[in-house]
């Protein structure tokens, strides 16, 4: 076990410096300069230079690059161009609020996904599965933007039932906390949930068509202990893994679903520095991004072989 999470860190390294390499060029070139943004509208020459200096925005992109590198090994991401406040601070203050909208919208996926596909397996070529299969595309087709305003003009303008938008912290009020997450939670996890039920559909059609539970059937088991006891418990392997990738990509993709319900996450704090030209925060969150796929990664390797014996010794 250990040789593995080695093996997958000494990959992770190479992997990490590709993508500060591609993010810290890209931005380079977009359009636009922050410096002119962060002197306002008199623009003084004067100004504009001692921007630059302080910002090293006049060096070449390999020293740039560089020093950024090296402040990134000691922990400091920077600062932001625009409020002067250290990307570190900024990523703390909104990563928690992405997470809690996506351990939310993951839990959605699990409780619809895994039952669905369930059910879709053992009542194959029913018309239970084929709902099931309608609404997994379904899922997968909507856009999660369009689902979400209207739901916003559904439950909360015509009914009133929750709050259309903004984000209320946990610690300062948890029940109005779940309830500002609910839609957006539920908008995020339809793609997801979509994704689990094609999946467990298709490892359920796999495990009760195994040797295994032809014999677990031949000895009187009943039909509910040959799912649940048998197919389900060997199903359920490769979900795991997929579960925790799934996981890393929700925390990437809330984008959309935070601008539209006005979540102050880390998907509005990319959004709002890409627009702002804020080179600093940009890097820092999608090293962050980056990061946070490699560990789901790596996390993903890891419970796969802890779910599957064979594997252990191999």
């Amino acid at each position: 076990m250990l040789k593995l999470i080695l093996n997958r860190i000494l990959v992770a390294i190479p992997t990490l410096l590709l993508v500060s390499v591609i993010v810290f060029t890209l931005q380079k070139i977009l359009p636009g300069d922050p410096v002119l943004t962060l002197a306002g509208e008199e623009r003084d020459p004067v100004v504009l230079q001692y921007l630059r200096d302080k910002y090293h925005l006049d060096d070449p992109l390999p020293v740039q690059y560089g020093a950024w590198v090296m402040q990134v090994i000691q922990g400091d991401l920077g600062k932001s161009l625009r409020t002067d406040v250290p990307v570190t601070t900024l990523i703390a203050q909104k990563l928690p609020v992405t997470l809690q909208l996506a351990s939310m919208a993951m839990l959605f996926a699990l409780l619809i996904g895994i039952p669905a596909g369930i059910i879709a397996a053992v009542r194959k070529g029913t018309y239970i599965e084929m709902g099931a299969n309608m609404v997994a595309l379904s899922g997968m087709s909507v856009p999660g933007f369009w689902l979400g305003i209207l739901l916003i003009m559904l439950v909360s303008v015509q009914w009133q039932l929750l709050p259309a938008s903004g984000y209320v912290p946990p610690g300062q009020d948890l029940w109005l906390s779940l309830k500002t997450m609910v839609m957006p939670a539920f908008v995020l996890s339809t793609a997801i949930a979509a994704y689990l039920m094609r999946h467990t559909r298709s490892s359920m059609l796999e495990a009760l068509s195994a040797d295994y539970v032809r014999t677990a059937r031949a000895k009187g088991v009943s039909p509910r202990g040959v799912v649940l006891h048998h197919a389900l418990r060997n199903a359920l392997m490769p979900i795991v893994t997929l579960v925790t990738l799934l996981f890393g990509e929700l925390l990437a993709g809330a984008v959309l679903t935070e601008q539209v319900f006005t979540i102050p996450g880390f998907g509005k704090l990319m959004v709002d520095a890409v627009f702002n030209r804020d080179y600093a925060v940009v890097q820092g969150v999608v090293l962050v991004v980056a990061v946070g796929f490699i560990f789901m990664n790596l996390l993903a390797d890891v419970l796969y072989v802890l779910v599957n014996p064979r594997l252990r010794h191999a």
